[in-house]
């Protein structure tokens, strides 16, 4: 365009000018002025704009973040908690927003380990500790030897000898995590308790909150599994879930969760309760009190009971002040000095059922003072009371948040120590079964009551078979609801009849008959032997029941029982239990 336009300037320009001739003579022509002449500039066309096409909205940047740091774990293959298998629970945690992204190696890639330890083996201090998962070593109940050993466990776990060891699948996971692989045979745990009782040669293996009455558990340490003061180091099925490598108390805490059902034993939710049999501090006892003082009869047994959580006694006489003491081998008519209370309290007793067919013989005004006698002191009683009412009511006992209902009733004569409604003395068991059944199936329904123990004074019969009456009704309150019933009338030891959790009704037992405390039958050795029921309760459920086995020296202090001593009772009991 802008050539286009200098051509044309420069036509125009030669238009409008001539030639210049020079004149002759030397005539000179003047010189014409010159016109500048600007060019004109045509406007161009106008130029079309295209229009662009719409473009997607750009995505928007995202802002860098920091990287994941990488947890790589080694942990036990197939361990499950309630049911989850750990590693599935692990991998439901969010922790990213922690920083970390988890990943599940061999340990021989692995930063961080996790892995079960013994009560026997020291924890590393810079180890997360997730805490103890508890063990027991069982056989059926009715098994005389009280004693296993780790070695016998870990040799059945390696070569099925010198007997199978059943566990449950959860448990051969565990076990397989801590000892390799084993020789275990595997059952369900609903099974396990059967299957024990069809081969005696064989041994148990089961967590702690699967026990139940049906199993007794083996002593394997130097402590009892069921002391409140146990320490892992005392009890080598004690198990440590911990998490080992750099770090591992810091990632630890974002991993609690997954594994915060490895624990399955908190103390302060199991109660020990001690029962005992007959108490009669009278006659010969009471004289050997008065000679060698008033906790005589406590001396041996003493320290062992007071250390139960809740310990029992059935007195079956009143306490009356300055008691006579009759030695007459025709005497049947009972009391206690109020100085004599001195030996309960030796061996720590709580709770007191005033169930038995004594407790009137000093008359309505002998029952009215005793009574008093435990209510100023504060010591609960029931069994008996001031009038059929009071006799006929549970007794409410509440310990680690185990919540407990007493009831004791006389099912045997002299009709003038039942209560009446204007008269003290014990709740009558026939005049009043069809309500005490009623009342047990009330409280055993009740949300706030955890456990029913049920205790009547029964016909005395000398023998350790119960009668088939005794069998019968004594079951009748296990149907209605009552966990613990037991005999104390008897004065020799007599049958018991464990119920599993699976059960109707659930886990419990019945206790035939204990025997005697401090009575002074020395008589025979049936009535020098006698038992007592240490009963285990965890989070309101009955685990399990000791039989403790005693001996009576000197018509007034029982003592522990020798091995072959225990063994011959245990072995007289267990007989005696009838078929199921």
């Amino acid at each position: 365009m802008r050539v286009l336009c200098s051509l044309l300037v420069m036509i125009l320009a030669l238009a409008l000018c001539g030639c210049a001739v020079a004149p002759s003579g030397g005539v000179t022509q003047e010189p014409q002025a010159t016109v500048t002449v600007e060019p004109t500039m045509t406007a161009p066309p106008p130029t079309m704009t295209a229009t662009p096409r719409p473009s997607a909205t750009p995505e928007p940047t995202l802002t860098p973040t920091a990287s994941l740091e990488a947890l790589k774990l080694s942990l036990p293959e197939g361990i499950s908690l309630e049911g989850v298998a750990v590693g599935s629970a692990l991998e439901s945690l969010d922790l990213a927003s922690a920083g970390y992204a988890l990943e599940f190696v061999p340990a021989s890639e692995a930063n961080l380990t996790l892995s079960l330890r013994d009560g026997t083996e020291a924890i590393p201090p810079d180890a997360q500790l997730f805490g103890w998962r508890y063990y027991a070593a069982v056989v059926p109940f009715d098994t005389v030897d009280d004693l296993g050993s780790m070695a016998d466990v870990y040799e059945r776990w390696t070569k099925a000898a010198p007997g199978a060891l059943l566990v449950d699948s959860d448990t051969a996971q565990v076990l397989e995590a801590l000892w390799g692989p084993g020789q275990p045979r595997v059952v369900a745990s609903e099974e396990l308790a059967q299957a024990l009782e069809e081969d005696r040669t064989a041994l148990g293996v089961v967590p702690f909150e699967a026990l139940d009455p049906t199993l007794k558990v083996l002593s394997i340490g130097a402590r009892s599994l069921f002391d409140a003061a146990l320490q892992p180091a005392d009890y080598p099925l004690a198990l440590a879930l911990i998490l080992e490598g750099p770090g591992a108390q810091s990632v630890g805490s974002l991993l609690a969760d997954a594994v915060r059902g490895w624990e399955n034993r908190d103390p302060s939710r199991m109660t020990s309760l001690v029962m005992t049999g007959v108490t009669a501090m009278s006659r010969l006892t009471a004289r050997q009190m008065e000679t060698y003082g008033y906790e005589y009869p406590a001396l041996v047994i003493g320290e062992e009971l007071s250390q139960a959580d809740i310990t029992h006694v059935s007195n079956e006489v009143p306490f009356i002040d300055g008691c006579p003491v009759d030695t007459s081998e025709d005497n049947l008519t009972f009391c206690s000095d109020y100085e004599y209370w001195a030996a309960l309290e030796a061996i720590g007793t709580d709770i007191v059922g005033l169930s038995g067919n004594h407790v009137n013989d000093f008359g309505y005004d002998g029952a009215r003072e005793s009574i008093s006698f435990y209510r100023e002191r504060g010591i609960p009683i029931y069994g008996s009371g001031m009038n059929v009412s009071e006799a006929c009511a549970p007794m409410f006992y509440e310990h680690n948040g185990n919540r407990l209902a007493f009831v004791g009733a006389l099912a045997y004569e002299p009709s003038w120590a039942w209560a009446t409604d204007e008269l003290p003395g014990a709740c009558h068991y026939y005049d009043h079964k069809e309500a005490l059944l009623q009342r047990v199936s009330e409280l055993s329904a009740d949300p706030e009551v955890d456990m029913v123990l049920v205790e009547l004074q029964y016909l005395e019969t000398y023998q350790p078979y119960p009668t088939d009456q005794q069998v019968a009704e004594f079951r009748e309150l296990r149907a209605a609801g009552a966990d613990v019933v037991t005999g104390v009338q008897s004065h020799v030891p007599q049958a018991w009849e464990p119920y599993g959790e699976d059960d109707d009704n659930g886990s419990g037992i019945i206790v035939y008959g204990l025997g005697n405390l401090f009575f002074d039958q020395m008589w025979s050795w049936e009535t020098r032997t006698a038992l007592m029921a240490r009963h285990t309760i965890y989070q309101g459920r009955l685990i399990n029941s000791q039989v403790l086995t005693t001996v009576l020296e000197d018509y007034a202090q029982p003592r522990w029982a020798g091995a072959d001593e225990r063994a011959e009772i245990l072995g007289r009991i267990f007989g005696a239990a009838p078929a199921r």
